[in-house]
């Protein structure tokens, strides 16, 4: 018989956005789970908000790795990974922040930017 449990989420830690500029056109896209690592991109069980991603098929959004071809985004609000207990989905639903102003030093993972798209982006190193 399957244990009851309860999860709570908010919207994680957003302090990486520097302005609202750009939160109201965020589009729901596919996360492509399968494509990124636990440990690096959800050790937590969720991808976490400021998670920089490949953003350039709404349909398998992958990890960012700055290649050529690749349009930067970035993952608004915390997404729960794991639906239920042990099952890791191939596909979840998140808001991806396509234009705004990011604080670099707060976003969860070091940002590489390579040769892949940054437009729409600027960013900020101070805090």
């Amino acid at each position: 018989m399957p244990r009851l449990t309860t999860e709570s989420w908010g919207s994680g830690n957003t302090t990486w956005l520097g302005s609202s500029h750009g939160i109201e056109n965020a589009r729901t896209a596919t996360m492509d789970v399968s494509t990124f690592t636990l440990a690096t991109h959800y050790p937590n069980g969720y991808f976490p908000s400021g998670l920089p991603v490949n953003a350039t098929v709404e349909g398998a959004i992958t990890p960012w790795t700055g290649a050529t071809g690749q349009n930067l985004g970035f993952v608004l609000f915390d997404t729960p990974v794991v639906t239920v207990i042990g099952v890791i989905p191939d596909n979840v639903p998140a808001a991806i922040l396509r234009h705004g102003i990011i604080i670099t030093s707060k976003l969860p993972l070091t940002l590489t930017v390579g040769t892949g798209t940054t437009a729409g982006f600027t960013f900020a190193t101070g805090s």
